[in-house]
């Protein structure tokens, strides 16, 4: 909640300078802010690989080899469930985004100072984000499979490294960073218009994370024959902890207790709400989905024409989610190498997602949590459940 209320501060600090530095013959503060902002995004590109290769290896290389059929439903129910989410949120989001969001952006006026920074760092990432992606799952499947301790233990440290200077830097940064974007927009004449998109864009997504909870619970109920919204019910004291703490991880203790008394069996339950907590994070897709459909249209003037032109990136990013970090912001900080590689998102753009994700952050969470007692339910075998 901390880091939502600096966000909103620093996205109200970037409008303020912005619209009046100039006016008051202070453009050089704004070029100030542009300039920290444009460090900042240095480190963020520089560390996005980082984040899918330690992460996505770590977590490939800690999946147990001896749960067998349950391992491979639990991770198949995942990814399916995150990409079908994110394909929901297209097919839903496209054709109302334009009667959302309104007219796009203007263009910036003729003669218009362009707020350049008065110097850029340049920190070249050590790979591209396809290459650590495919990188992660030769080290973490091969980890797995020929028992390489050591390598493993350096996936894990490589995880905790990458995990701290996040925690400790990157996300700090980041209301400085999102302000430094919003004083530019404010200097353009462009952040007023862009701030009154954010709330109904996220509104779309926040009933989407219920329309997709929706879908899962009735399939649950199907399976379990119990009805979905008393399932749903005995969930909800989860979602509730998620709102507060921003991190499916903080949240399994509460996701574990109420899974089994709506009905998991307790074994099934250990194994698959921690396993779910890491890799099943269909609120968080449907969220980067929607809010990068918001800025394609605002910014590009377009959607994408059809779901073929949508669906590599929706593939690709249930992967991604994978390497998420616990930490709030953490899904979109991943997604970013693939929003600018495969969306061609501007660092503009990227920063916008970023402001848009982490005002919702505790919505998706509490959606993700939410889904993995569903989730459980449709992995449990049905003799066992019979049994509850």
């Amino acid at each position: 909640m901390r880091l939502i209320l600096k966000i909103v501060a620093g996205i109200l600090l970037g409008m303020v300078i912005g619209s009046f530095a100039p006016g008051m013959g202070a453009e050089w503060l704004v070029r100030l802010m542009v300039t920290v902002q444009t460090m900042i995004n240095e480190l963020i590109v520089f560390v996005i690989p980082l984040i899918v290769f330690f992460f996505i290896t770590s977590g490939i290389s800690s999946l147990p080899d001896q749960a067998g059929k349950m391992l491979g439903k639990t991770v198949g129910i995942s990814y399916l469930s995150t990409v079908l989410a994110a394909s929901m949120a297209f097919w839903i989001a496209s054709p109302l985004i334009p009667s959302l969001v309104g007219q796009e952006l203007p263009p910036v006026p003729a003669g218009q100072r362009a707020f350049a920074p008065f110097l850029t760092l340049e920190i070249p990432p050590l790979m591209g984000v396809m290459t650590a992606l495919a990188l992660s799952f030769v080290f973490g499947l091969s980890i797995q499979k020929l028992k390489l301790v050591s390598i493993k233990s350096f996936a894990d440290e490589g995880k905790s490294v990458v995990e701290l200077f996040l925690g400790s830097v990157v996300i700090p940064l980041l209301p400085f960073y999102i302000a430094g974007e919003f004083a530019k927009l404010a200097a353009e004449g462009q952040a007023v218009r862009m701030l009154g998109t954010f709330f109904s864009v996220l509104c779309l997504a926040v009933c989407l994370h219920f329309l997709w909870l929706s879908v899962l619970y009735t399939l649950a109920g199907i399976k379990s024959g119990k009805p979905p919204w008393k399932i749903l019910a005995t969930m909800f004291p989860a979602y509730l902890t998620a709102l507060g703490t921003m991190s499916s991880a903080a949240t399994i203790p509460v996701t574990l207790r109420q899974a089994k008394k709506a009905g998991v069996p307790p074994h099934v339950a250990d194994f698959t709400i921690p396993l779910c907590a890491n890799i099943h994070l269909s609120g968080s897709a449907i969220t980067i989905s929607t809010c990068s459909l918001a800025l394609m249209f605002l910014t590009n003037h377009h959607v994408p024409a059809s779901f073929d032109a949508f669906l590599p990136f929706i593939l690709v990013l249930g992967i991604v989610m994978v390497a998420a970090p616990g930490a709030p912001g953490g899904a979109v900080l991943s997604a970013l190498g693939i929003l600018q590689s495969m969306l061609h998102f501007s660092d503009a753009q990227c920063a916008l997602m970023i402001a848009l994700y982490i005002a919702q952050d505790s919505f998706g969470t509490a959606c993700n949590v939410t889904g993995d007692g569903a989730l459980s339910i449709l992995v449990s075998p049905k003799n066992e459940r019979a049994k509850q």
